[in-house]
């Protein structure tokens, strides 16, 4: 510490409190903006805490709901349409039967047969890695789009007539999606273990799945790090119709 009499000589330096101040009335400015922006959003409600707003994951589970008694509905009226066609109309039998094949490949009608089905599960969520395999990053220990692809192309190479995922029915246009650890098939949204299931004859099927490299590869996995996998055979099993639209949005038929 200094006194008067070490200081150097000269006026004293005088501070301006013009910019000091000019800065605090901006910033008591700003704040209020954004407390009248924010009473202007809220418009009464928490925004925080407000039960009203929906949580995205809500959302997409009250649309999947939704198309899940849209396709119900279509279904019973599309049943409803057939039966009034098939008494009314002026086909030959013949024209019935190639009317019935094409239905029968669409996958819009009923299939019974063996059938074998494939179970997909994520890891338990205290997996770690059993010994000779390095420890798990996250994407390991969950099912992924490419996994349950695989397990379709495997069924449809091994002979099978029909292909079931979960509730759903497979057609030419239906796409295997998955969005983080969620699937979506046609507008509906499933959670794992995931249930492929393929009509066809069980044998063929079986084989084709063990000659798939890509379910080769996610058997390392389930070795690794106890992804779920299970194989089961059905005398007889019985898939449901495709009931969804069938109108083609982006591809165009070929005349």
């Amino acid at each position: 510490m200094s006194n008067s009499a070490d200081s150097p000589q000269g006026p004293a330096r005088r501070v301006s409190r013009w910019p000091v101040q000019s800065l605090t009335a901006a910033v008591f400015a700003l704040a209020g903006l954004i407390f009248v922006t924010s009473a202007n959003t809220a418009k009464g409600t928490d925004i925080r805490t407000d039960s009203s707003l929906l949580k995205l994951s809500d959302l997409i589970q009250q649309r999947s709901e939704n198309n899940a008694e849209l396709d119900e509905s279509t279904a019973a009226v599309r049943a409803d349409i057939d039966a009034l066609a098939r008494r009314d109309d002026g086909s030959t039998r013949a024209e019935d039967a190639k009317l019935d094949a094409l239905e029968k490949a669409a996958g819009t009608t009923e299939l019974t047969g063996g059938a074998v089905s494939v179970t997909l599960n994520d890891a338990p969520p205290d997996a770690t890695a059993n010994p000779g395999y390095p420890e798990p990053q996250p994407n390991d220990l969950v099912i992924h789009q490419q996994d349950l692809q695989a397990v379709v192309n495997a069924l449809w190479e091994g002979g099978a007539r029909g292909i079931q995922v979960m509730d759903q029915r497979l057609i030419s246009t239906s796409a295997v999606r998955c969005v983080g650890n969620t699937l979506i098939l046609q507008g509906r949204v499933y959670s794992p273990p995931y249930k492929v299931t393929a009509v066809g004859d069980p044998g063929e099927l079986k084989q084709a799945l063990n000659r798939s490299t890509a379910i080769q590869n996610y058997q390392l996995y389930v070795k690794a790090y106890g992804l779920g996998w299970k194989v089961d055979e059905d005398d007889r099993v019985t898939l449901p119709g495709y009931s969804g639209t069938v109108d083609l949005h982006y591809a165009q038929p070929v005349d």
